[in-house]
């Protein structure tokens, strides 16, 4: 593809007359017969799948692995496998509130040293979404909170497929496109933690949202296996194959025993990347290292940016801490974000996939140590996200 080809799907947000509208993308004309098996095939798979979509909803329970270097300033040593099953789990919210206060941290803890809001030289906030994190919920509640606090809220246009990471030329084309949108806005897309003073541009507020690694990659199993879903993307895709019933019928847990490639070998030296399971990328960055998986140095790199850069980065596993800290470090944007909210949740549920969730004590084993480094940046934002709540909720905590 050429290159003027290839930016003909970048977005050209001068062509926006609403926010969180789509731009239609010309796809190419599809014969008759290529239209009719996908129909019958889209019937087929919902008839094969509608037990499935009604299957139990058990949480999944995986052995969370420790941090090295966590939020609080602690070592491995202190998150040990007994502890983590107390009520005061420092990976709790009460647990990081009680060990603050038995070190003595909770007297000084100051919400403005918590808070990198301060730092953006743009009344701007970027939200480079990770994919299956809630991400969309985020989206519709900020095109909500745009009406109410008065700015403006645009996202990209989807294309077809993108690369793992961006060039140069790609990021400062990015960066000089969200500078035309002005201030007093918010902007959404899937892309990786860009350095807009690289660019010459001013700093804005950088915002995301995560979620267990491996319940991540679990959701985006299912999800690329749904019906409608699978439909979707080859129309978005017209030269994507069409799968086969094997594809669609095997659980996770038996794709995962017998190493299936590439959807289901998560060892380090795996380039694929279709489920998404580089959750450290989007904080890292487009530098190589940074597409490197499950990468010790990658995890540094996320939690550097994350601690410099990120006013918030929350978690729907959280839903009243993340949003009460959106209100409190960001207010300008996310003022009354539990009262819009919490007054029609379902507003806010979008594409959920119903799937079992179950792990087999193998299986579990093996994504544990897949996945190591990617849960302990997971836990490192969680343990940032509670010392920020409770730097402006300290009352909350207090004995009667």
């Amino acid at each position: 593809m050429s290159l003027n080809a290839e930016r003909s799907y970048k977005m050209k947000l001068r062509d926006v007359e609403n926010a969180f509208k789509y731009r239609r993308i010309p796809y190419p004309k599809r014969s008759v017969e290529l239209i009719a098996l996908l129909a019958i095939s889209c019937t087929f798979f919902l008839f094969m799948h509608t037990n499935k979509l009604n299957s139990r909803l058990k949480e999944m329970e995986v052995k969370l692995q420790p941090s090295e270097f966590s939020a609080l300033g602690l070592t491995g040593n202190h998150i040990s496998g007994h502890d983590a099953g107390k009520h005061d789990d420092i990976n709790t919210l009460h647990g990081t509130y009680q060990y603050l206060k038995s070190t003595g941290q909770l007297e000084n803890l100051d919400a403005t040293q918590l808070n990198n809001t301060h730092k953006a030289e743009r009344d701007f906030v970027f939200y480079n979404r990770l994919e299956k994190t809630g991400s969309q919920s985020m989206t519709r509640l900020i095109k909500q909170l745009g009406e109410r606090n008065g700015f403006d809220a645009y996202r990209n246009i989807v294309r077809p497929s993108r690369p793992l990471t961006d060039s140069y030329e790609d990021e400062k084309d990015l960066v000089d496109q969200l500078y035309e949108l002005g201030d007093h806005a918010a902007y959404v897309e899937h892309a990786n933690w860009v350095n807009f003073t690289k660019h010459g541009h001013l700093r804005p507020i950088y915002i995301n949202m995560v979620r267990h690694p491996i319940q991540k990659v679990i959701s985006a199993y299912y999800y690329q296996r749904h019906p409608l879903i699978f439909a979707q993307s080859l129309m978005r895709n017209p030269n994507k194959r069409i799968e086969t019933k094997q594809y669609f019928d095997t659980a996770f847990n038996d794709c995962v025993r017998k190493r299936v490639p590439p959807y289901c070998v998560f060892d380090n030296h795996n380039p694929y990347n279709g489920d998404w399971r580089r959750f450290s990328l989007h904080l890292c960055g487009n530098s190589e290292i940074c597409t490197h998986f499950n990468s010790a140095t990658t995890t540094q790199i996320a939690k550097s940016n994350i601690e410099r850069e990120y006013a918030v980065v929350g978690s729907w596993e959280d839903t009243n801490v993340t949003l009460a800290v959106l209100e409190a470090y960001i207010p300008r944007f996310f003022a009354n974000a539990r009262k819009v909210y919490y007054s029609k949740t379902e507003k806010f549920t979008v594409n959920t996939v119903s799937h079992d969730t179950h792990l087999d004590k193998d299986v579990e084993d093996y994504l544990s140590n897949s996945f190591s480094f990617e849960i302990e940046l997971y836990l490192f934002i969680k343990q940032r996200l509670y010392k920020q709540y409770i730097a402006v909720h300290k009352d909350e905590f207090q004995s009667p």
